[in-house]
């Protein structure tokens, strides 16, 4: 069975693209829809939105290879996402890094095997001034310490 979008998310899609005067402007939001729709994007989600907005798959996937908050392949429930460009690397995101990795047992870009957490390391999350900062699905976290990435990773266990 070929992937399609639910009746609901078909009609997102639709409200979505009507809000844009070019289809492709809407990329990014359906995009998200069919992450959310399907995990994450596989090559066969890649198409199928390529479908949709009437563009080439390649155009879709340099979309989604270029934004870090699509996703390629399944992440866990929880996906931490640690910045590490160089303030936050100057405050100390190598550090956090490591605490979440020995705590979760995984690597950056694995997933634990129970599949609640996924780690990642990312480029700028838009929050220099504030760093050492993680993402944690849509939730930020900033200016962390030790101690706040062991009360939090204890909150979402």
């Amino acid at each position: 069975m070929a992937l399609e979008f639910s009746q609901e998310a078909l009609e997102k899609f639709n409200e979505t693209v009507s809000r844009y005067p070019k289809k492709e402007a809407a990329m990014l939001p359906v995009l998200y829809l069919a992450q959310e729709e399907f995990g994450y994007l596989s090559s066969e989600a890649i198409e199928y939105v390529a479908k949709l907005m009437d563009v080439s798959p390649a155009r879709v996937y340099g979309v989604v290879t270029f934004y870090t908050m699509l996703n390629m392949k399944p992440v866990g429930r929880h996906h931490i996402q640690i910045c590490r460009t160089l303030p936050c690397a100057l405050s100390g995101a190598e550090r956090i890094s490591a605490l979440i990795k020995t705590r979760l047992g995984v690597g950056v870009g694995e997933t634990t095997p129970d599949g609640r957490f996924t780690l990642s390391e990312v480029e700028c999350l838009a929050s220099c001034g504030s760093g050492p900062m993680m993402q944690v699905n849509d939730d930020y976290y900033e200016n962390l310490t030790e101690e706040q990435v062991e009360e939090i990773l204890k909150n979402l266990k």
